[in-house]
């Protein structure tokens, strides 16, 4: 099977159509699969639910689909430094169900793997348990929360053999390993794929069983969110 496309434009092509759910990977710009991002707005795809850790930035990852108008909902967990997500969010353009980080992760896994649903404790008693059925075990309350599947999930890799074994690097693993399995099929970006063999079997992170359709998009110019500096202190 073809597993290997020469661009994230042919890697998605047959996949898009309006109205499908997507899993993202990413945490804030750490990890995010931003070529894949950037060819879902070139095609004008529109009313998306998007499950991810966040919305991204104002005109980087996730942001730059808000700011074309193509997400009608977000299931996310941290939505803050986002101007274009507030506005759209509080004139009623978007719709945003807001879900704590180990939920998420945790409802992607269960997606993942079949299940259809879990108990938490995570969120009882607050607005995340409003409309949600709600358990008692052992005297403690739990709220159901169900598992995510989507059509179509994107993440973002370090390394992959041209079986689709893949490598994540340091805190770019995040949300997506789990976004990995949580959908009908995986489309996956890395930033270099070599030969299969030439990664040790006890480093890869996600087998290729998982990866449908991989590219190579490098290079990246590795983006940070928020550059923090100080002057250097005389000696």
């Amino acid at each position: 099977m073809k597993k290997i496309y020469p661009d994230a434009a042919a890697a998605l092509d047959g996949l898009l159509f309006d109205g499908m759910h997507l899993c993202v990977g990413g945490f804030g710009l750490c990890g995010i699969p931003e070529r894949l991002i950037d060819a879902i707005r070139e095609t004008g795809v529109k009313d998306l639910t998007i499950a991810s850790n966040n919305a991204g930035i104002d005109n980087e990852g996730l942001g730059k689909l808000l700011r074309s108008k193509q997400v009608k909902k977000m299931i996310s967990s941290y939505v803050g430094e986002n101007k274009e997500f507030e506005r759209q969010f509080l004139s009623g353009e978007l719709e945003v169900e807001f879900c704590p980080q180990g939920t998420l992760a945790e409802r992607c896994r269960a997606g993942g793997a079949g299940i259809p649903g879990f108990y938490t404790k995570t969120g009882v008693g607050t607005q995340v348990a409003e409309g949600k059925e709600v358990k008692s075990f052992d005297g403690e309350d739990y709220i159901l929360e169900r598992g995510i599947f989507a059509d179509v999930c994107l993440i973002k890799g370090w390394k992959a053999d041209k079986a689709g074994n893949l490598m994540f690097r340091k805190t770019a693993r995040n949300f997506n390993a789990p976004m990995a399995t949580a959908g009908k099929i995986c489309v996956a970006e890395v930033e270099e794929i070599v030969e299969v063999g030439e990664l040790d079997p006890d480093a890869i992170h996600l087998p290729s069983i998982y990866v449908k359709r991989l590219i190579d998009g490098s290079p990246y110019d590795k983006k940070i969110e928020f550059r923090m500096t100080r002057e250097k202190e005389a000696i």
